[in-house]
């Protein structure tokens, strides 16, 4: 019991704590809604149960073992994240005429799989929690519900935060204001990555 309740406590902080992942929802709550958002959401807890699911059931030695792999990924997922903040700082207020459109499943689904902080979260999740399975497919199966129902959770909260804090801006500047902010932040999430 112990050992699954560092477990849970481990997913709870990682799924909640601020990065590219939860500034997305963040931003699609402000920009479009909560429902509107779902499917980033869900795509984003997705793609984590996977991958917390592939590194217990072993992939993570492969990143391991392959590190020109781990450095492509390293960079698509930077890239995108940057072009993700640039599009975001771009906007002014939400516009109810149909043309925006909020990221969806495979967006979020994307963005996780070249996110190298995910794969250090779950392959040290893997490593850390490897006894508390008699399988690598065991502990796959852990890993990969227990990160994805913890994502699904902190982002949905991170996005209705954003849908409160867009009610509160009323002005073309203040969404100016608010977007730019956001975008700096999530092209701020890139920087630990690298370091």
């Amino acid at each position: 019991m112990d050992a699954l309740a560092s477990l849970l406590l481990f997913a709870l902080i990682a799924t909640a704590s601020p990065g590219g992942a939860t500034t997305l929802a963040t931003i699609s709550g402000a920009n479009f809604g909560f429902r509107q958002s779902l499917p980033l959401i869900v795509g984003i807890s997705v793609g984590l149960a996977s991958m917390a699911a592939l590194a217990g059931f072993g992939l993570a030695g492969l990143l391991l073992t392959l590190p020109s792999l781990a450095l492509g990924m390293k960079m698509a997922g930077s890239v995108y994240l940057l072009w993700l903040a640039w599009q975001t700082a771009r906007r002014g207020a939400p516009r109810l005429d149909g043309n925006a459109k909020p990221n969806g499943f495979f967006a979020g689904l994307w963005m996780l799989w070249h996110n190298p902080k995910g794969w250090a979260m779950t392959t040290g999740a893997a490593a850390a929690f490897v006894a508390m399975a008699s399988s690598p497919g065991q502990l796959g199966v852990l890993l990969g519900t227990v990160f994805g129902t913890f994502a699904l959770a902190s982002l949905s909260f991170w996005c209705v935060a954003g849908l409160m804090l867009a009610r509160a801006v009323r002005s073309d500047g203040q969404w100016r204001i608010l977007n730019r902010a956001l975008g700096l932040l999530l092209a701020c999430s890139v920087v630990p990555v690298w370091l």
